[in-house]
């Protein structure tokens, strides 16, 4: 049976960390603030900001909403970016996506400031990951797998890392994060041939493809570390992630779905928050 690495154990001390970061800002006279901007009333949007606001709220961020109608016109949405933008008093912002086909989603997201952009979204944030240079943030999902390693003790110096998934929203930025940590990072996809052969030669195996079931028992080995970030329904309209949980238990550990990856990464929205609020008054450890 795989040790199961639950993301309560994650958000459970970064969560009292934070807590006490915050304060030491209010201290300073400055709240730590997140706007978030959601057009539209997608289900899965509302969920996510509900429990996005109340993280923030346990751990001491004040929470601004900017809810716009469906049919919101791009001027009037880059117009509240604008206003975040400028507003001193707004360290970071988490905007929801996809947005309505009749907006210019790269333009919008891109006029958001990177020093803003607390989940990674602009081309300076991600550029920031790629460079290495700190600039913006990463999204917050890569950095909940970093998180997640890191809080469990799992070494990444040397370590051979195989990553399911090239995303701009996972698989990319948490290539690039693992290489920061010096990991051997190789890098699947649904073009890449004979995947599991690969993937069962990975010491850490981390599966972002977005389809449930992806990764079998053909895909694990015996002394594996598997994190997956899969996050589907199933036939029966349960959450399930992107690895056969019955199989992976051949693995040495795993993160289970619900309950694991997508746990930790409303902390590290909360974390984002607060080091923007930090770099903001000078007060960053860079």
């Amino acid at each position: 049976m795989a040790k199961i690495l639950k993301g309560s154990e994650v958000t459970s001390v970064m969560n009292e960390k934070l807590k006490v970061e915050a304060e030491a800002l209010k201290q300073k006279g400055i709240m730590p603030t997140l706007a978030i901007v959601r057009v539209g009333d997608n289900s899965a949007d509302i969920s996510y900001e509900r429990g996005a606001s109340k993280r923030c709220e346990t751990i001491g961020i004040s929470v601004k909403n900017f809810v716009l109608p469906p049919d919101v016109t791009q001027d009037e949405l880059l117009s509240v970016i604008m206003q975040i933008n400028n507003d001193a008093g707004i360290h970071g912002c988490l905007m929801f996506r996809p947005l309505p086909k009749h907006i210019d989603e790269n333009l919008v997201r891109n006029s958001l400031v990177p020093e803003k952009d607390i989940d990674g979204i602009t081309d300076a944030s991600l550029a920031g990951v790629f460079s290495g240079t700190g600039t913006g943030f990463p999204p917050c999902t890569a950095q909940a797998c970093m998180e997640t390693l890191d809080h469990f003790g799992y070494e990444l110096k040397g370590k051979k890392v195989t990553v399911i998934g090239r995303s701009l929203v996972v698989g990319k930025p948490l290539a690039m994060l693992l290489l920061g940590r010096h990991a051997t990072v190789t890098m699947c996809h649904t073009r890449t041939l004979d995947m599991p052969s690969i993937c069962r030669d990975a010491e850490i195996l981390i599966v972002a493809a977005g389809r449930a079931g992806i990764a079998d028992k053909n895909f694990f080995n015996p002394t594996q570390i598997v994190i997956d970030v899969g996050i589907n329904t199933d036939d029966d309209g349960k959450l399930c992630g992107d690895v056969v949980w019955e199989d992976v238990q051949m693995a040495a550990a795993a993160t289970p779905v619900p309950g694991g990856v997508g746990t930790v990464t409303t902390s590290v929205l909360a974390k984002h928050v607060i080091e923007a609020a930090k770099r903001a008054c000078g007060s960053a450890d860079r």
